[in-house]
């Protein structure tokens, strides 16, 4: 009886632990990663870009939609040459956020 009792309570901190992992994003709430506001003016660089970033169809950290002008809400960016407020590096392999490119409703999932 104790072992299927320990052998339940192991599984459903399994579950438990499984689901607070997969819930986990690099990107938290309030649109930040780490100290830097995921809106704004936005440079693409090939090398020490301040995010690393992969473009996804699915499970994205953040959604991004490109405007134009007045990029003040999370999950807007401005592309530019100059005048960045932070700099991203597009890659396949061990990105630090994952976006998904959207025409609406732009921010934290």
């Amino acid at each position: 009886m104790k072992c299927r009792i320990a052998c339940l309570l192991c599984f459903i901190m399994v579950m438990m632990y499984g689901a607070v992992a997969m819930a986990a994003s690099a990107v938290n709430e309030d649109g930040y990663y780490k100290d830097i506001r995921l809106c704004g003016r936005v440079r693409i660089v090939e090398h020490f870009a301040d995010i690393k970033v992969k473009v996804v169809d699915s499970f994205p950290d953040l959604r991004v939609k490109v405007v134009s002008s007045f990029p003040d809400d999370v999950g807007e960016w401005q592309f530019v040459e100059h005048g960045e407020d932070f700099t991203v590096q597009f890659v396949e392999s061990f990105p630090d956020i994952k976006i998904k490119y959207v025409n609406s409703f732009p921010g934290v999932e």
